[in-house]
């Protein structure tokens, strides 16, 4: 199985495109933040340098493990459960649950080694301006020199690796399931249990905040993280939560949308489960863009009224913070990008029927609008409860207020952020599709 995983990689490298895109840049945010264990270590560092690498290091580490497992995970789930038809082919030609297994977790492992080995290049070079970064805030010494070793490629090929191989698994194992018959109450038990783990974890950490020295420096950490760990539950439990909103909505989109509406409906219920693969990077983007970027300006302003007593480590502090947040939400808009082309690109053959069986390309196109509406308004109302329950109390214990002074600007526009990538990638990609002739999309291979 392991050659036909090779084979089926080198024949159809398209097909794996998303899941190359995801490791290779959540491989690249990982080791260039990894090169600043490898400088720390070296030899002639001193200690101060050392600990303010190891420190942030650390810090993004977490977050961008964390981020790097679930853009992965949600890419190949996607792009496992587009496969069903050809694992059905292949457990009606004798093979087993095991081989099927071997087959797409070998694909999965050879294309996160790919995505990790394009990333080095890049991963060296952001090294380097991170370091100049450090060295400018002074933060750094100037005579410290930029490394790149065991650390950074570790973290790197080992995160996109351990996820990649480990998504697959998952999604392969309820495929071979799906395809030999079986149900699925228990993995909707499983599903729901870890959802509600997530949403547990989550109120705990942002709940620790009020518990934590209103001038410690790791105030941040504990909401932000609360903050993410929602978005996580929230994203988990996305198909059944789509639908109870389906349930509202299903009147007026009826109404509103004739039969575009109605078909819009029933496909987002029939393919609640296969849709949360979308509605996962749409809620973490907007649940932690709207935390960190709320809380990072709370502590911006927090420590610019503690006037004289601000000191430049202070300043290079609010610096790092606002380089790292910036780079957690653009990777966080990339992986929504990437999995909304990956889940509407393969759709190719189903709008050629929905074609071929009357509709026009501007129906096709309109039903494709509505879904990515409820999905957008899905993700934005879950993300932003996620994102409002780290930032209220930071903001309390931080400043003994319970909203912040920054306003609705920073929320709005990180709603029109995601709206625009949604609704310009779902109905680019779509456009796109259609651009192929209907005859010729029911008959390619999918």
């Amino acid at each position: 199985m392991l050659f036909l995983a090779m084979r089926s990689v080198r024949k159809r490298p398209g097909r794996f495109l998303a899941t190359l895109l995801s490791a290779f840049l959540g491989a690249v945010i990982i080791m260039t933040f990894g090169s600043l264990h490898d400088t720390a270590a070296a030899p002639g560092v001193d200690e101060v340098s050392a600990e303010s690498m190891t420190l942030s290091a650390s810090v993004v580490g977490g977050y961008g493990s964390l981020l790097v497992f679930f853009a992965i995970a949600s890419t190949l789930t996607v792009a496992v459960r587009q496969r069903a038809e050809e694992i059905r082919l292949l457990r009606c030609t004798g093979a087993t649950p095991a081989q099927i297994t071997h087959m797409v977790v070998g694909e999965a492992a050879v294309v996160a080694l790919a995505g990790a080995a394009l990333a080095v290049g890049p991963a060296v070079l952001g090294g380097r301006l991170l370091l100049g970064l450090f060295r400018d805030s002074g933060q750094v010494a100037a005579t410290v020199d930029p490394a790149f070793g065991a650390m950074a490629l570790g973290s790197g090929f080992g995160v996109a690796l351990l996820a990649s191989v480990g998504a697959a698994f998952l999604a392969v194992r309820r495929a071979t399931r799906a395809a030999a018959g079986a149900r699925g109450p228990a993995r909707r038990r499983g599903r729901t249990w870890a959802g509600c783990a997530a949403l547990v974890a989550g109120a705990g950490g942002v709940l620790t905040t009020y518990a934590v020295d209103p001038a410690d420096e790791m105030l941040m950490a504990f909401p932000a993280y609360g903050a993410i760990l929602l978005s996580v539950g929230f994203a988990v439990l996305a198909p059944a939560l789509l639908g109870r909103i389906l349930e509202l909505l299903r009147g007026p989109l009826d109404a509103l949308g004739g039969a575009g509406g109605y078909l819009s409906t029933r496909h987002l219920r029939r393919r609640g489960a296969e849709l949360a693969g979308v509605l996962m990077p749409m809620i973490i983007f907007t649940g932690m863009a709207t935390a960190t970027l709320y809380i990072q300006g709370v502590e911006s302003a927090w420590v610019t009224r503690s006037g004289p007593d601000r000191t430049v480590e202070d300043k290079n502090l609010e610096t790092l913070n606002l380089v790292v947040v910036g780079i957690i939400v653009v990777f966080s808009c990339i992986m929504l990008v990437n999995s909304l082309y990956a889940a509407t690109s393969y759709r190719r053959r189903e709008f050629g029927q929905q074609r071929l069986a009357g509709a026009t390309p501007g129906q096709v196109l309109g039903v494709v609008g509505r879904e990515a509406v409820v999905l957008t308004l899905t993700g934005l109302v879950l993300g932003t409860v996620a994102g409002i329950a780290g930032i209220i109390p930071f903001t309390m214990v931080r400043t003994d207020q319970v909203l912040p002074d920054q306003g609705p600007g920073t929320w709005l526009a990180v709603m029109a952020v995601a709206a625009v990538a949604t609704l310009g990638t779902s109905l680019g990609t779509a456009r796109r599709a259609l651009s192929t002739p209907a005859i010729d999309a029911v008959t390619v291979a999918a």
